[in-house]
């Protein structure tokens, strides 16, 4: 069975504030042209999408450079929506982390500095959430120093899917030269 974790991408799609707005604007027309495609706009972190370390840390890897081992592992759901607030480490299991994918159904909610330590030193293999960010700036550098990579809008619904189960997380970013991140299609293999 396979999950899908990534939300539309398209006109309509909520983007971070300042971020540039999504736009999809039709080019050819099968009965004019032959063949349809579309032109898109839109920023590396719209939708559903990673952060490379480059987003943040300066002279960091690219997503071009980001290995792709790292995009792919065993994956976990944490359900943290009851909190208030930044998401804190005594809300966090106390193992079970290293070279997995952590998934975090936040309902919004954002992961404090402490926590984000934690699980940089538990070796998480990559992060991500359902809010349109994981934390502020401090909590960013703390992942992407150590080249831990953050999977952003996440669908709550397929995470919802996931709780108490093991998967394979795939988001498989484009390959950009120079990104700093790159929107995924996000999927949960059980």
């Amino acid at each position: 069975m396979i999950v899908d974790l990534s939300r539309p991408l398209g006109e309509d799609t909520p983007v971070y504030p300042g971020d540039p707005e999504v736009k999809v604007r039709p080019w050819a027309f099968i009965d004019r042209d032959g063949y349809y495609m579309n032109v898109l706009r839109l920023g590396e972190h719209s939708g559903t999408h990673v952060d490379a370390p480059a987003h943040i840390v300066p002279g960091g890897k690219t997503i071009d450079e980001m290995p792709l081992e790292k995009f792919i592992g065993e994956g976990i759901v944490l359900d943290v929506r009851d909190g208030e607030g930044p998401v804190k480490l005594d809300e966090l299991p106390d193992s079970g982390y290293y070279n997995r994918i952590i998934l975090l159904l936040t309902g919004g909610r954002e992961l404090s500095p402490e926590a984000a330590l934690f699980l940089v030193a538990e070796g998480v293999k990559a992060v991500g959430t359902d809010a349109m960010s994981i934390g502020d700036e401090t909590v960013h550098t703390i992942f992407l120093t150590a080249e831990v990579p953050i999977f952003e809008n996440l669908d709550p619904t397929g995470l919802e899917q996931l709780l108490g189960k093991t998967f394979t997380f795939i988001g498989i970013p484009l390959k950009i030269e120079g990104g700093s991140g790159s929107p995924v299609r996000a999927i949960a293999m059980l």
